[in-house]
């Protein structure tokens, strides 16, 4: 699964110079640094219609025939292997997907009884996407509609599974865009839904201060 995870680029320039939207998308954001990103947290999507958008979710998708958004709690994953027959996934599959941001994760290694959480993510740290899935609902006492989002997850790879068995899909750049396209060609999208190369990751402890959402600061990037 994937719980916490980091966005640590300071600057806005530099998504939209990675991710294609206009710059302008920022405007309305009061854009912080998330060092220990977690659910209900509002997180950075990225989407498409014709052109890419950037717009703040909050991490835990309600569908839209939710009763209560505290649904969302325990949606914040979705499993690659069923997302097709999900009926709280199959929807987004089709026609709402998007890239999550992010430049870790975080994923806790048992070790005699202890548990270590370790910083996961690629060589270089730079930012990447997860493959996601969005969804819009409306509140049916206050007519405000919400903005939803879940992160898919596959099979560990090498590098991951001795930490947990499972970890998020992380897109290759090279395959975001065949993500966002608007198709309902399922094995395509399907194929794209795997664990990526463990040549281009890399993993390492991080302070304990982590199991807290309460801290929120660069010391918890700092190699334990």
């Amino acid at each position: 699964m994937c719980g916490r995870f980091t966005v640590a680029e300071p600057d806005p320039n530099a998504f939209s110079f990675r991710f294609g939207f206009s710059y302008s998308d920022f405007e309305n954001f009061d854009w912080k640094p998330n060092y220990n990103v977690a659910p209900s947290h509002n997180i950075l999507v990225v989407t498409e219609d014709g052109e890419r958008h950037a717009e703040m979710m909050r991490w835990g998708l309600v569908p839209f025939w939710a009763k209560d958004i505290k649904v969302g709690f325990k949606m914040i994953n979705a499993r690659s292997e069923t997302l097709q027959t999900s009926g709280a996934f199959k929807h987004a599959l089709k026609r709402q997907r998007c890239l999550v941001v992010a430049d870790s994760f975080y994923e806790w290694k048992k070790v005699d009884g202890t548990k270590t959480p370790m910083r996961i993510g690629l060589k270089d740290w730079e930012l990447f996407s997860f493959a996601g899935l969005w969804e819009s609902w409306t509140d049916k006492e206050s007519g405000t509609d919400l903005h939803s989002c879940t992160i898919i997850t596959c099979p560990a790879n090498e590098l991951v599974s001795p930490i947990h068995d499972r970890m998020p899909v992380i897109l290759p750049k090279e395959a975001e865009a065949s993500w966002l396209a608007p198709t309902e060609d399922m094995e395509s999208l399907q194929s794209l839904l795997v664990p990526y190369s463990v040549d281009a990751m890399a993993t390492y402890g991080v302070s304990n201060l982590v199991n807290s959402v309460k801290y929120n600061s660069a010391e918890l990037l700092v190699a334990a």
